[in-house]
């Protein structure tokens, strides 16, 4: 099967929208850097040319946005950049002397 055909199979665009669903459509990367920032692609961890047994294993697959997903396929090309919306998350702690 060649790429475009599993990209548009049932089986993957059911796998995606789990996927999304699991990730809030959130990138997990900006995540990792305490970044919000909306995101639409289900990338694959392990690249599905080597780990063709992984297509559709979900510990497998990341939601991630177009400017994670060019860092990680600089090979793609990155043609227009939308700007991103990045949200700074801030962790509050509460005031000691309440407890």
């Amino acid at each position: 099967m060649t790429d475009t055909a599993f990209y548009k199979s049932v089986a993957w665009l059911k796998c995606r929208a789990i996927v999304l669903k699991r990730d809030h459509y959130l990138c997990q990367e900006c995540l990792r850097h305490d970044k919000l920032t909306p995101a639409n692609i289900v990338h694959h961890i392990e690249p599905l040319d080597e780990r063709p047994d992984l297509a559709l294993d979900i510990n497998n697959l990341e939601t991630i946005c177009p400017s994670c997903h060019n860092k990680e396929h600089p090979e793609k090309g990155g043609g227009k950049r939308k700007k991103k919306m990045k949200i700074k998350v801030h962790k509050e702690m509460g005031n000691p002397d309440i407890f």
